[in-house]
């Protein structure tokens, strides 16, 4: 096929969009592959949407070779089946809800579990249906409250979501590990760095879940790895090791001390070292105690109030206890929720008047790190005030932990003695051991050789080929433009007819044609009149097809430039043999 640019519906730009935030979103517009329409919803151009395709071709050769079939589920969908789970309730805002002239709820679907399920328990009843496992690649609709990074959180996306059935656990294990395996091979030929981390369910439920993440500077998800055992995880899954218990017969009695103008953890420690230093140690800001108000509301719309006791270097992750609340949502304490608790002192609130024997009845919960016999600086519910050595076990006893603080590159790994490492990613791509949350729901039963109903257990395996657009070109490109690599790209050869000579377009037309004959797909810059040889060049270099082939100057001496867009590197070529040499490159 041959793509002309003359006649191609594009138009590249030299500036960059007003709302662009990364760099795959800035490129993506300026060289014609998409166009915003509204927040998070964008038009796919011819070129954006063949690299589209040909993501999801990548996706559909592995899903079919591990004997997965693909369907298609519409994106209107009814209320009751996410009623039959509750997730009519739990997705809260994130969904489009809308209703049909005589009243009906429906939603458009951010995904589609449900329908998944209540198909296979139309049409099978038994044991000897299963395994099966089936997928789709859909459009999904979820009302983000903050789209942005164009393609990367957006409100309308494309999703590959596929599901296994299987009459037992052991069945579960082993479709998992083919999805798994399948996913690692999908992701090597895109052609851009990611790792497999350990993952939190959230939504999904389930046991075992990981994410697939494309390390880029720019991504949404904080990870931690672990080089001396291998350990890797998104923070949200990331669970805090308890230290030993500490004795305290010989710990020193509380005391509650001045410690006036300190509104800062910082300027806390600069008065302790001050006017009560340590004998072993100075004071550090990870022996002060934060104890911070949050209300939580359950998905019936009952609140409550809890505080949550993390070491005063770190904060409250908002991410972490997000995932460690769902489906409940949680917001700071306001001015109005601590006059209802005139126990609180604001600025100095100290464990004496929290949890279940406090004054203020308000359940705590702490870090893990805060153990038995650990001594603590913290508020002592008096304006200006901190007690000193308050103790675990003796002083106070929490009512449980969360995890909820801040996991840090040097934080210790969960499964050994190593050292953890944080970096970024985008996640790609996500499997869950769903096991029979939806089946249980929906009634998803066959009957087993026995002749015995036994619940269906299932998987559910997702990947964004959208997002992976916008992934692949923030892990390929270059201070000059898109460069894709070869599995994806638009094209497979970017011709660029250089100069005004006829002989010139007519050498280049040429040998677009050969390789078209070939099977190649190939864009060749036609344009002529006003396009200057130096606007084609900056647009080649912005659209970003691995191999670009100049036709121009060197014509007179029977060559062609041959130019591979991630190097740089640079060939002179025969004209005869061009179209066998690109062919060789094309195929390896």
């Amino acid at each position: 096929m041959i793509l002309r640019m003359s006649s191609l519906f594009v138009r590249t730009l030299r500036d960059d969009p007003n709302d662009a935030e990364v760099p795959s979103h800035r490129l993506l517009v300026r060289a014609g592959y998409i166009r915003r329409n509204a927040p998070g919803i964008y038009t796919w151009l011819p070129l954006g949407l063949r690299v589209l395709r040909r993501i999801e071709n990548v996706i559909r050769e592995e899903m079919d070779a591990i004997g997965a079939q693909e369907l298609s589920f519409p994106a209107l969908l009814p209320r009751e089946p996410y009623e039959a789970t509750n997730r009519w309730t739990e997705y809260g805002d994130n969904i489009f809800r809308l209703q049909d002239r005589k009243g009906g709820d429906y939603l458009l679907g951010p995904t589609h579990e449900e329908m998944f399920t209540l198909l296979v328990k139309d049409l099978y009843s038994s044991y000897k249906d299963l395994p099966l496992s089936i997928y789709q690649i859909q459009t999904k609709y979820r009302d983000e409250a903050r789209p942005r990074a164009g393609l990367l959180r957006g409100r309308e996306f494309i999703m590959k979501d596929s599901y296994s059935f299987d009459v037992d656990d052991a069945g579960l294990d082993a479709s998992y590990a083919s999805h798994r395996e399948a996913y690692i091979r999908i992701f090597d030929k895109l052609g851009f760095e990611y790792v497999i981390v350990r993952a939190h369910a959230g939504a999904m439920g389930g046991s075992k879940s990981e994410e697939f993440l494309a390390k880029a500077a720019v991504g949404e998800d904080t990870y931690v790895t672990c080089p001396a055992c291998g350990f890797a995880a998104n923070v949200e899954a990331v669970e805090t090791p308890s230290p030993a218990p500490v004795p305290y017969d010989d710990a020193p009695d509380a005391h509650v001390e001045d410690t006036p103008d300190t509104p800062t953890i910082d300027s806390l420690v600069q008065l302790l070292n001050g006017s009560f230093p340590r004998e072993d140690r100075p004071w550090a800001a990870e022996d002060t105690l934060k104890n911070v108000l949050m209300v939580v509301t359950q998905l019936d719309g009952t609140s409550e109030p809890l505080a949550i006791g993390v070491p005063g270097d770190r904060e409250v992750d908002p991410k972490r206890l997000e995932a460690t609340l769902y489906p409940a949502e949680f917001r700071p304490f306001n001015e109005e929720d601590f006059a209802k608790y005139p126990d609180l002192v604001k600025g100095y609130i100290g464990p004496g008047v929290l949890g279940e024997k406090g004054s203020s009845g308000i359940r705590f919960l702490v870090d893990p790190r805060i153990v038995e016999g650990t001594r603590w600086v913290t508020g002592a519910n008096e304006p200006g005030r901190h007690v000193l050595d308050l103790t675990v076990g003796r002083d106070f006893t929490p009512d449980g932990t969360i995890e909820a603080a801040e996991v840090r590159a040097g934080d210790p790994c969960p499964r050994g003695d190593g050292i953890l490492e944080a970096a970024r990613g985008i996640e790609m791509g996500h499997i869950f051991q769903l096991g029979r949350k939806f089946a249980d729901a929906l009634g998803l039963q066959v009957l087993d050789e026995n002749g015995k109903l036994v619940t269906v257990t299932m998987g559910s395996y997702g990947i964004g080929p959208s997002r992976a657009v916008a992934a692949i070109a923030e892990g390929t490109l270059d201070e000059i433009g898109l460069c894709w690599p070869r599995n994806v790209a638009p094209a497979d050869v970017h011709i660029v007819a250089a100069g005004k000579d006829e002989a010139v377009f007519a050498a280049a037309a040429e040998l677009a044609e050969a390789l078209s004959q070939q099977g190649l797909d190939v864009l060749y810059d036609d344009r002529a009149g006003k396009v200057s040889p130096g606007v084609k060049f900056k647009d080649a270099e912005l659209i970003g097809v691995p191999t670009i082939v100049t036709v121009g100057r060197g014509l007179a001496d029977g060559t062609v430039e041959v130019r591979d867009r991630a190097s740089g590197e640079r060939q002179e070529v025969a004209v005869g043999e061009a179209a066998g040499h690109l062919v060789g490159i094309v195929r390896g």
